[in-house]
């Protein structure tokens, strides 16, 4: 079994999760961009560890996807984004803080619960980089999402030198 390299991935571990190969964009941008301390971490999808979008990740909350698993599927993305965090600057202790946090979910037209779809991304964020992972977040309802995905989560944290 390979060592893990950082304090936050040993956390990942703990709760289930090993980083996955970041995923590729899907369309035209780039997954991150550093300005400063600050890193920028494009919407993230909840590809799995295969990096295929589970069938039961797809479709509308609250209607095709029911709020439980777009909240596991909110955790995901998550994972996803740290994952683009640890391509661009190697090591997830680098992490001063996540900043903020951007959730879009996919619901229903009566759905109005996103909020607590969003505190899967919360809850990981908060649980992989302990009192670092105090983040600010908006999450926003919308009609569509990249290849029917039910959540998209997007970042901003403040990496250390």
């Amino acid at each position: 079994m390979a060592q893990i390299a950082s304090e936050v991935e040993r956390r990942l571990a703990n709760l289930g999760f090993v980083l996955p190969t970041p995923a590729a964009p899907v369309a035209n941008y780039v997954p991150s961009v550093r300005s400063g301390a600050l890193l920028f971490v494009s919407g993230q999808l909840p590809f799995g560890p295969d990096g295929s979008l589970s069938e039961g990740h797809i479709g509308r909350v609250g209607a095709e996807v029911e709020e439980g698993v777009a909240k596991q599927a909110a955790a995901l993305c998550a994972v996803n984004v740290l994952a683009q965090v640890r391509a661009q600057i190697g090591d997830l202790d680098r992490i001063a803080a996540c900043v903020r946090l951007g959730g879009f979910i996919r619901g229903a037209e009566d759905y109005t619960r996103l909020a607590l779809v969003m505190n899967g991304a919360s809850d990981l964020i908060g649980a992989a980089l302990g009192e670092k992972g105090a983040h600010a977040r908006s999450t926003i309802g919308v009609a569509q999402l990249p290849l029917g995905a039910c959540v998209e989560v997007e970042a901003i944290f403040e990496i250390l030198p």
